[in-house]
């Protein structure tokens, strides 16, 4: 990486967790941040970076396990920047950028990344999307569908036309949605490029916010056991506790190599599907097994709500399943390769 956005990575990370160490922003706060507007034209009030700074912030996201629409936000960009110039489109991604919208993606987080919906010729939608990130915060629904003639479009539904009707899961760092469509009015309709492409930004976003996970898990359990004392001396110093800690550390290096690979893939608008399934698969994993043994390490403090280990288990544990299982994620490379 070229020595300027190595100094620019380090300038928004230092930027990121210094707004981050807030608690719980609000959504107002990481708009004025500029993040909505990463990968939005410097014309439309945005930034003009790349999706290599978009996963830089879904890191720092998973690093403090913060709450907000950013990952349903940040996706309903990425679908926007597939489209053509467009006046309607251009607008909308203004408004998103000044914080006056907050657009969200209606895309497939489990197994089978076909759309679920259907544009009718009247320009109406049916269909039904499950576990929907951030579905309730949006004030417009971009929903992947497809046309009568068998093309993908993108449909921007106002949600007063849709149900949504929330999904409770474990994990209370992110906000899930049930999405159903009626025959409802589409205000606009774009034709929409490659839904698998989306698909995979999802899931590297969310291999992103792994690391980071990972990489917080591991500094805070380091931390513990070497102030924790036991036996007359730091926990930190027994062997058993050592290889633990450095197995959490080769995962989250492999990791971080392949969410790497994979953000590049992106940025360079290649061939994602097996990048990004490597990145999904293992980063997603890691993450689950560093909360798990950092859980371990800390001892019976570790099981308790004030430790607040359990919302990174559990943010973890939800990353694995969305935009598809490390499994599924295998089963792809496996029949990539032995074709």
């Amino acid at each position: 990486m070229p020595r300027e956005f190595v100094e620019l990575h380090a300038q928004m990370r230092s930027v990121a967790r210094d707004v981050l160490s807030t608690g719980r922003p609000d959504w107002t706060l990481l708009t004025r941040a500029g993040w909505p507007g990463l990968e939005i034209a410097e014309t439309l009030g945005g930034s003009g970076v790349s999706f290599a700074e978009t996963a830089l912030v879904a890191e720092e996201l998973g690093r403090a396990a913060a709450l907000g629409p950013h990952l349903g936000v940040m996706l309903a960009v990425g679908a926007l920047l597939t489209i053509g110039d467009d006046a309607d489109r251009d607008r909308l991604l203004a408004r998103t950028a000044e914080g006056g919208e907050r657009p969200v993606a209606v895309l497939p987080t489990g197994e089978n990344p076909g759309s679920a919906f259907r544009l009718h010729d009247d320009q109406s939608v049916d269909g039904t999307a499950e576990f929907v990130p951030d579905a309730g915060q949006a004030t417009r629904l971009l929903i992947p569908a497809r046309a009568p003639n068998g093309t993908m479009v993108l449909a921007d539904c106002a949600p007063s036309q849709l149900i949504v009707t929330p999904q409770p899961v474990l994990d209370e760092t992110r906000a899930l949605a049930t999405v159903t469509a009626d025959r409802a009015p589409a205000d606009r309709i774009w034709p929409l490029p490659a839904l698998a492409c989306l698909i995979d930004r999802g899931a590297v976003a969310v291999a992103a916010d792994s690391l980071g996970l990972a990489e917080a898990m591991l500094k805070g359990t380091v931390d513990y056991v070497g102030m924790r004392h036991q036996f007359g001396r730091p926990i930190g110093s027994f062997q058993a506790v050592k290889h633990a800690c450095a197995d959490m550390l080769v995962k989250i290096r492999v990791a971080r190599q392949l969410v790497d690979v994979a953000v590049d893939a992106i940025v360079d608008g290649g061939d994602t599907s097996a990048s990004a399934a490597m990145a999904k698969a293992y980063a997603t994993e890691t993450a689950v097994f560093v909360a798990g043994t950092a859980m371990q390490l800390h001892g019976g403090i570790g099981y308790t709500w004030e430790s607040g280990i359990h919302v990174y288990l559990k943010r973890a544990g939800l990353n694995r399943s969305l935009f598809g299982s490390p499994r599924a994620h295998r089963r792809t490379l496996a029949a990539r390769y032995t074709r």
